[in-house]
């Protein structure tokens, strides 16, 4: 690898740890970046899996206001996301990641169309410093979880997007909030699916290192932007973005 593709992963990696860590979406970037380096798809895929743990630690290390008081409810949902996250990396060592082509676009724009018309309770409330008593969640949150976790660990795209749109929808939060344990679950799955890949895989470290390095810095200011961008437009933008995804993988499916 030349030293303009070492910089313009590092560039992608900045971009796809921004996006990642504000709307679940890093893989938009990140992995035709990959493509584009002459990287073949299941290389590409897997390579792409082990550098965006970096954008998790970039983002949760910056999201520790919106993390306050969240610790015992991540518990089990870390737990779930382990579970499917392990079981996604398996599935994709065993099958071809072919296999959700088709059912792929209709889960992104579900999560992305749920995202765009649910208003949480919580953001309805006078903005301004508040406490934030945890509610009980939904019992499916934790399932919802692992199945995600499953997704995230096989194929990936937009499953930060899933996540968000289930937290919200389950939890009430505002969306940094929500936002935040997001990235904190989203980091499990991709950790446990990327140790797996490093154990049993073929990861192209030569672009994995420049990409880990760019998301880790695109990670760290995500959180800042969330925390200052208005909610309403915030969320829109993340919803426009995630039905142009699955529009856009709904046309390489079926087309």
């Amino acid at each position: 690898m030349n030293v303009l593709e070492f910089g313009f992963l590092v560039l992608a990696g900045i971009g796809a740890g921004l996006v990642g860590s504000i709307a679940g979406l890093a893989s938009l970037i990140s992995y035709p970046a990959l493509l584009a380096t002459g990287i073949p798809p299941v290389t590409a895929n897997i390579t792409n899996t082990v550098s965006l743990v970096l954008t998790s630690v970039g983002s949760v290390s910056a999201s520790r206001p919106e993390l306050k008081g969240q610790g015992r409810r991540l518990l089990p949902l870390a737990l779930a996301a382990v579970l499917g996250g392990a079981a996604g990396a398996v599935l994709l060592l065993l099958t071809s990641p072919g296999a959700f082509e088709r059912i792929v676009p209709f889960l992104i724009a579900g999560a992305s169309a749920a995202i765009l018309v649910q208003r949480p309770p919580a953001e309805l409330a006078a903005e301004g410093a508040r406490e934030h008593p945890v509610p009980r969640d939904p019992w499916w949150l934790a399932l919802g979880t692992f199945v995600v976790g499953i997704y995230g660990g096989y194929f990936g795209a937009a499953a930060g997007v899933m996540l968000l749109a289930m937290f919200l929808l389950g939890t009430g939060e505002t969306l940094p909030r929500g936002n935040a344990m997001k990235n904190v679950i989203l980091g499990v799955a991709n950790a446990v699916a990327a140790l797996g890949y490093v154990a049993f895989a073929s990861v192209a470290w030569s672009a994995a290192l420049p990409l880990a390095i760019g998301c880790l810095v695109g990670g760290r200011l995500g959180p800042r932007v969330v925390r200052r961008a208005p909610q309403t437009a915030l969320r829109r933008i993340i919803a426009v973005a995630g039905l142009g995804l699955a529009v856009h993988l709904a046309i390489q499916a079926f087309g």
